[in-house]
């Protein structure tokens, strides 16, 4: 009996340790923060019981149903085990109309990006006057002498009329402001340089992930444009999107990402006003075609599950293709990739292979709502790649509204 009880002794133990941490690793991942359509209950859809307990005092239910209001709830694991106490905030619902077009991106930085370095012959010797100066690749220089400088030219200019003189060049890092003194150096071609590449502007393809008919606002792409050299977000200084055709599609194959390939039709339809980690927006007059506004869905309401996504191929036509979302992750750690999706349409994987490049953005709809936007493909199966939600898109959106 001794024996037996021992050995209860010991599995009880090893069960209370598993509760306890499947408990702290709950409490790491979700967030802390959660918002609820006004009049709506809050709940999460999770593979684990979680259940939900309002903190403290109840409160009226009119103040479930107007925005603005907050309050805590308390996450637990059945048997009264607690997780966290997190806030609700009650917002009114976007009603947004879900995009699936595509769009050309051009797009001008804030300041230039500093994309590579090259040595200069001299006189029989080989110098590199910016990493001498302590210049690295991705620094984003803003200013030299005093001047701004927005293009590449700019650059050129001022190095080559330096006639050897110390250049002070102002420049970001990682978000930080640094200054250095730069000596341009005469190349064997007679011509002053600096030993830089640098790069003051970017275009592509993109798709339109929503567009809001109350605030003109558009969003799209779901991830940031980055430098293709330096995988950098690239800072934005003017841009505009501006129609497009998609002329081609190049099938994706594992190891090898496919793509929309496509031509600028010239035409301006909207200003980028802010290139992010959560994608790029602007303001347009043009809203998309194919659709009627829906929900916009908060993150706790994404589920694993059947979905769909729109997205525009070589006929033109924006269609809805049927998806599965594998896997959801409410976590704050990664803004961009919070679900795994995986492409099962038929008719779209004989066409494209799955996901392509040029098809970030593409909006992601289950029950009725805008729950996110395709942003990466993964290499080794086109089939499936991650999603971003759309509450995150949104609240990034907000700083350009205001």
């Amino acid at each position: 009996m001794r024996k037996y009880y021992r050995r209860f002794a010991g599995v009880l133990s090893l069960a209370i340790a598993a509760v306890q941490t499947i408990a702290l690793y709950t409490q790491s991942v979700l967030p802390d923060r959660y918002y609820v359509a006004a009049g709506e209950a809050f709940s999460i859809h999770s593979s684990l019981p979680i259940q939900l307990k309002m903190a403290g005092d109840s409160m009226p239910a009119e103040a479930y149903a107007t925005a603005g209001n907050s309050y805590q709830m308390d996450l637990k694991l059945p048997g009264g085990i607690g997780i966290k106490q997190v806030q609700v905030q009650v917002v009114d619902r976007e009603m947004v109309i879900p995009g699936g077009s595509p769009f050309g991106i051009k797009m001008f930085t804030e300041g230039v990006m500093v994309v590579g370095m090259s040595d200069i012959a001299s006189n029989g010797t080989s110098q590199n006057p910016a990493k001498e100066a302590g210049i690295q690749v991705g620094d984003i220089i803003t200013a030299m002498d005093g001047q701004p400088v927005q293009t590449n030219e700019d650059v050129g200019k001022i190095v080559s009329e330096s006639a050897g003189k110390p250049v002070q060049v102002k420049l970001e890092r990682s978000g930080q402001a640094h200054t250095c003194s730069l000596n341009p150096v005469e190349s064997d071609d007679g011509v002053y340089r600096a030993g830089i590449w640098v790069r003051d502007s970017s275009a592509g393809i993109g798709t339109m992930t929503y567009y809001n008919p109350s605030t003109h606002v558009f969003a799209g792409l779901g991830h940031a444009i980055c430098d293709v050299d330096t995988g950098n977000m690239m800072p934005l200084h003017s841009g505009e999107i501006v129609e497009v055709e998609i002329t081609g599609v190049h099938r994706g194959e594992s190891g090898f990402p496919g793509e929309l390939r496509g031509s600028f039709s010239g035409k301006q339809t909207g200003v980028l006003l802010l290139n992010s980690e959560a994608g790029v927006f602007g303001l347009s007059e043009q809203a998309p075609r194919y659709a009627d506004p829906v929900p916009l869905a908060m993150r706790h309401e994404v589920m694993e599950g059947p979905a769909t996504i729109l997205c525009t191929l070589d006929d033109g036509q924006t269609s809805e293709y049927a998806i599965e979302i594998e896997k959801v992750s409410l976590g704050e750690n990664n803004p961009t990739k919070n679900m795994i999706v995986r492409v099962t349409d038929p008719q779209l994987l004989a066409k494209t292979g799955g996901i392509v490049q040029g098809m970030s953005g593409s909006p992601i709809l289950q029950n009725g709502k805008l729950v996110g936007a395709v942003t990466h493909v993964f290499v080794n199966d086109p089939t499936r790649g991650y999603g971003i939600f759309a509450e995150n898109m949104d609240e990034m959106s907000k700083s350009v509204e205001k």
